[in-house]
């Protein structure tokens, strides 16, 4: 007998806790070998005044266990709650989300019979850091932090999956064409890395086409590696048009922790209700179940549901003129169980394989670095007068520093030199410094900010400019 394995379990808040009731009473049924220790996270923590909406005791079991099946959990609108989900899959290092969507044509009804696809999103960075900063009364800003090594990690991570699990072509997806030099490296890094994986099929997208491709003809995708904030969004679209967004489950895999859980949320209008779907939690149960080690189990829970629905036995969300029984939360648990030991007669039955292990990324990420040199820097001002004022002033804050003003920019765009009238400027203006023939120095940087900091001009932030080699490590501003 396979020997027990610890794992942690959240009920989550909204339809939570029903649907991790019937997702359990499943896995018992199905003899999963299973020692299960409860916390309690989310809206009930939160409402205690624990803003992390997590206590001490709930990080010692997954430190423990190392396992998480987590129901949907609720995080308070408003300043002063960060999300638990990003908070927990970074502190955990779980850096790869692991997306299956399926179509379960003709059982569940959908334009796209033929779609099977895999997203592995990156999970710790791009503008889910959370780093926003409000800096005058008009302008905001959100930090997008892609780093070379976590790019690396994920689609490296990609294409191990492909390879271990029967897959025949990877998609990056980016938007390199705007943000040329974070996307840009995304992008650079996916071709380099493909090029060890002669046997896989490779292509990229925009995202915004990609997006559209999706929900136009998913069957054309096996596996699509993207960054964060993409990989929401495109997940989402790709679990709605297979049918529901209540049937996908996912895997969040880092190197020494994992998290399980559905792609919805919490859902708390039909909370109470036993209406809520569990195949989005049983599904990424069937994953926690591969995960470690439990293959079996995993076919024998995964196969049951797949019977459920070509026999015809629908939650309200699923449920179509071919149907035969719209079930609610706990009699479709009570189907699935019924259905063990079944195995699919239209829809491909279950069969696994062990998961796949990808080796941390080494040092290949400090490889092979360019000469990195300081070149001036954009010095961010408050200012909502004119711009030549703004222009005059500057000049004399700088008339004695060894860097010389080479333009002035607003959300991007340059207006000085040569300002064309008409743009709608915000309150927050970019001047640009920099030095001829090189040699800037943190000291260059450091007495031109004290300068102006004595004038009646505000700087809010400052930006360090750099070359790498013979590349720009900064954009230039538009019309520069």
């Amino acid at each position: 007998m396979t020997e027990a394995k610890p794992i942690t379990v959240a009920y989550g808040d909204g339809i939570g806790p029903e649907i991790m009731e019937a997702t359990l009473r499943i896995l018992r049924e199905a003899k999963a070998s299973l020692t299960i220790e409860t916390i309690e996270v989310g809206e009930k923590q939160f409402k205690t005044g624990n803003t992390s909406g997590i206590s001490a005791s709930a990080w010692e079991s997954l430190r423990r266990t190392k396992i998480l099946l987590k129901a949907p959990i609720t995080t308070p609108q408003g300043g002063g709650y960060k999300s638990l989900n990003v908070t927990m899959r970074k502190t955990l290092g779980l850096y790869a989300n692991v997306r299956p969507c399926v179509c379960y044509h003709p059982h569940v009804k959908t334009s796209h019979p033929n779609m099977d696809m895999v997203i592995v999103r990156e999970n710790e960075e791009d503008l889910y850091a959370g780093m926003e900063y409000q800096l005058t009364h008009d302008a905001v800003h959100a930090i997008k932090l892609i780093t070379r090594r976590g790019s690396e990690r994920i689609i490296r991570y990609a294409f191990e999956y492909a390879v271990q699990n029967g897959r025949k072509k990877v998609s990056c997806m980016s938007k390199d064409n705007i943000m040329k030099i974070a996307d840009g490296m995304f992008h650079q890094i996916f071709t380099s890395i493909g090029e060890e994986y002669p046997q896989i099929e490779k292509d990229h997208f925009i995202i915004d086409i990609g997006t559209a491709r999706i929900a136009s003809a998913p069957e054309r995708f096996d596996v699509i590696v993207t960054e964060n904030l993409y990989g929401d969004i495109i997940s989402d679209v790709a679990a709605d048009i297979s049918g529901s967004v209540g049937l996908a489950g996912s895997s969040n895999i880092g190197n020494n922790f994992a998290m399980f859980e559905a792609i919805h949320g919490s859902a708390p209008d039909i909370a109470g209700k036993n209406i809520a779907n569990p195949s989005g939690l049983l599904n990424a149960a069937v994953m926690m179940l591969v995960h470690i080690g439990q293959l079996d189990v995993a076919a024998r829970v995964h196969n049951a549901w797949l019977v459920t629905l070509e026999s015809g036995i629908h939650t309200v969300d699923i449920f179509n003129p071919t149907s035969k029984e719209k079930a609610g939360t706990d009699a479709f648990a009570d189907a699935v169980i019924a259905h063990l030991g079944q195995s699919p007669k239209t829809l491909k039955p279950a069969k696994y394989k062990a998961a796949h292990k990808v080796k941390p990324v080494a040092a290949e990420a400090d490889a092979a670095r360019e000469e990195r040199v300081l070149v001036g820097a954009d010095i961010f001002i408050h200012w909502s007068k004119d711009i030549e004022d703004l222009v005059t002033l500057v000049k004399a804050s700088s008339k004695d520093s060894t860097l010389e003003l080479q333009n002035i920019s607003n959300k991007g765009l340059k207006v000085w030199p040569d300002h064309v009238p008409g743009m709608n400027l915000t309150d927050q203006f970019s001047c640009r410094f920099k030095k001829r023939g090189g040699g800037v120095t943190l000291t260059d940087i450091a007495t031109l900010a004290l300068s102006i900091a004595k004038s009646t001009v505000e700087f809010i932030k400052i930006e360090n400019l750099y070359e790498y080699g013979d590349r720009l490590g900064y954009t230039l501003g538009q019309g520069e």
